[in-house]
This record gives structure tokens, sequence and C-alpha cells, in this order.
């Protein structure tokens, strides 16, 4: 087994960005390794193509020895000494809310940080990356906080292409053990079943939720709790704040308005603890306002979450293949197609839905996630949403199986689910 985990999507986005004149900005779920990217593999690669140490100014604001650089004025003047000649310098800062006030956070337009950072940029010898996030500020704030200057670089928890090339062995054990303890990549680095659940539980006790308890002042922490217990309950289930404050109503006697739900949902999405898929109509070529999914960033926090309870491997799958759209740059949809239908000799509309719709740049994809097509029925009841799009983008239906890819008569691509994830040209084929 390796000792390290190669992150090379990330890597070589970072590396397409250098020099471009912009500050990067990267972002992600917190221990998802951010810091191990830049500090330790994109830190590496510049010395590999001959980027003198000296050349590398490296600056981690939550270390006590970089305390005194919090201060914006402190950490201009602790850079601009180490700028010596007319070189390159790769300027690389982790954690920079630390060099934040709250005041500031109130007002971005009084940030220090951020003019600091701009004043870098004018010598044009400079380089500049950052990632930060916690209770203080929040990565999204962090790049929001770069108006016009940020060029964001999104990293995920450990992809199953990932967690297999460090693990390797049979296809199918390692996806089984991925679907239970997910991608973070800490995990890896544990020796028992019991470590790895700890783990994982305490990350959304001791980090994430203080975190948003902190950052947004929550008055209500228990509904924090129970929406997300019920987020990662129902992942790839159809949901808005209504419903959820109707849910906590009658099921858990917790009185709360839809409108501090809605508040609470964004904030789960905000932290990178969830992600939001609209359903789309794919005919009307519309949004529809609610309901929507949520999905979980990483599937062992969900699991870990509802206490290794819940194992619908149907949901499971679903989530890993958004995720996975996700990290290969897709924007990713719900899609909902209408059906006319004939019953009793009545013909009535129905809507039907297409797990994803997914887009990036001109192309789009029609995609079903299916546990398992092997009665015919069910494999018409997959392919009929697919079918009755009547247009002519790609179809595709994802089965956990191992089977070769082929297309049926209607064109429709069947893809493996091992095929899928591991081949990051899987939607090409």
């Amino acid at each position: 087994m390796q000792n390290v985990i190669r992150r090379d999507v990330y890597l070589n986005r970072i590396i397409g960005k250098m020099e471009n004149g912009l500050i990067k900005v990267i972002t992600g779920i917190r221990r998802c390794g951010k810091s191990f990217l830049l500090f330790n593999l994109f830190h590496d690669y510049l010395i590999e193509n001959g980027i003198d140490e000296k050349q590398i100014i490296s600056i981690a604001l939550d270390d006590d020895l970089f305390v005194k650089y919090r201060n914006p004025d402190e950490l201009s003047k602790y850079i601009r000494g180490k700028i010596v000649n007319s070189d390159m310098y790769y300027i690389l800062i982790d954690e920079v809310q630390y060099a934040i006030t709250n005041d500031e956070l109130k007002n971005p337009e009084t940030i220090k940080l951020y003019n600091v950072l701009n004043g870098l940029m004018r010598l044009r010898n400079v380089d500049i990356y950052v990632t930060g996030s916690n209770s203080k500020m929040l990565t999204k704030d962090v790049l929001t906080a770069f108006r016009g200057r940020g060029d964001e670089v999104k990293i995920y928890p450990i992809s199953f292409k990932e967690y297999y090339s460090f693990v390797g062995g049979d296809k199918s054990d390692a996806y089984e053990e991925y679907a239970l303890y997910g991608g973070m990549p800490l995990v890896l680095t544990k020796n028992s079943d019991a470590e790895k659940v700890n783990y994982l539980q305490a990350l959304f006790t001791e980090v994430y939720f203080k975190d948003i308890a902190e950052r947004y002042d929550i008055e209500l922490p228990d509904v924090l709790s129970e929406l997300t217990d019920d987020l990662c309950s129902s992942v790839g289930s159809l949901t808005n704040a209504n419903k959820i404050s109707n849910t906590l109503r009658t099921v858990k006697n917790i009185k709360v308005s839809s409108t501090t739900v809605s508040n609470y949902l964004n904030y789960l999405v905000e932290s990178f603890l969830f992600s939001n898929a609209k359903r789309y109509d794919v005919k009307g070529k519309r949004y529809f306002e609610y309901p929507s999914k949520y999905y979980c960033t990483d599937i062992g926090l969900r699991n870990a979450r509802l206490n290794f309870r819940q194992q619908e491997e149907t949901h499971i799958m679903e989530n890993i293949i958004y995720n996975e759209l996700l990290c290969r740059e897709y924007s990713v949809d719900v899609g909902v197609v209408e059906i006319m239908e004939t019953n009793a000799g009545k013909r009535t509309k129905k809507q039907c839905e297409i797990d994803f719709v997914v887009n990036r740049g001109l192309k789009k994809y029609y995609i079903q996630s299916a546990l398992s097509v092997s009665e015919q029925s069910k494999l018409e009841t997959e392919l009929r949403p697919l079918k009755s799009t009547r247009d002519f983008f790609k179809k595709i239906i994802v089965t956990k199986t191992s089977m070769k890819p082929w297309t049926d008569e209607d064109g429709i691509l069947h893809l493996g689910l091992y095929e899928f994830l591991l081949n990051e040209n899987s939607l090409e084929l």
C-alpha cells in the first residue's frame, strides 16, 4: 500500500491555474485534504520542477509560529521581506480566516487581508494560493472576500478511484468498504472499524457543528441536529423546508418555522456538508422552485451520523454517483419528464424522474442510477424516462455490476458501477 494518497486530479487543476494573475482559493469541506494538497503535493511539485525553496513562502496561520502574521500588516511585511529579486514567488497561505476579524466580516469592504493580497499581486512576480475554513470564516466567505480576483479550486473527499488506487485488491470489496466509511482522508489511517466510526462521528460534533453554531449564532442546535439526521436519512429523496418543518412538528414535536429550517439548510450547504440538486423540467427547460434533493458530501459521514443503522444500497450508490459527477466538475440536476399514460381509456399526465441531468460546457447527459435491473419490468421502469426525453443527448444507466459497457437498440449506454467510477471518461464510451 502506498503511503500517500495521490490527488492528481486536483493537483493538475491547481497547476493549470498557475501564474494566471488571480488568487487561487482552495475550497471544500473541512478535513478533506486542502492543506495537504497545497503544502505537500503542490509544494513538492514546485520543487521537482526546479523552483528554489526560497521562492516558496509557506504560512500556516493556524500554527503558533505564525501568530504574529495574523495581523495583515505584519503578514504583508513578512511576505515582502522574502521577495528579494524578480524571480517568481509562490505564496501559500493556510487558514486565511485567522487574518480577518469578526467586525471585518460584517463589512467585507473593510477586510485588510484582501488589500494586502491585492497589493502583492501588483508586484507581478507573485503567485498566491490560500485555503480557509472554520467557524470564524467558512471557505465560501473567503472566496467572496476576494471578489473579482479569486479563482476557485473545489476539493472533495477522496473519490472511489483515488481510494481504490490507494488500497487495491478486489474492486467489489473495496467499494463495499468505501460505501460504508467514505472518503475522508484520515479514515484511511485508522486501523480498526471502531476508530473509523469514532473519527467520523467526532467530525460532526467536534468540528462541523461547532463551526456552524459559532459562525451563524445557531439558536436552536437541536433543530440543526434533527435536520442533519433527516437529510442523512433521506438522501436522494425530494424535500423542502415546509415538509421538514411539518415532519419535525408531527414526529419530533419540535415547533420550528419553515424559514428557520430554510436558513439551517443553507448553512449546511455553505459548510459543504451537503449539496443541493434542483429539479429540472427536461421538456419545459425550466427549474422547479421546490422540492429538491440533498446529497451528503461524504457517504461515510452520512453513515456515521446515522450510527450505521440505515444502509440502503440504492440511496448510497446514488449519492456516490452524484458526488463523483461533482468531482468531475459537472453541474448536476434532477430531471423531470412528463409522460402521457392511458388507464381505463383515460389519458393522464405523469411526471417521471431522471436521477441526474448532467452538464459540462455544451455537453449534456441523462443518467439513471439503478442497483439492479435483472427483472425486465424494473429495466423498463428505469429506461422509460430516458426514452421519453425525445432528444438526442446521451442517455446512460449505471447498475451495480462489473459488466462491460454496451449500448442497446435505443442508443442507451449501459455502464457497470465500477467502470463508471474508475474510468473518468466513462460517459464518453
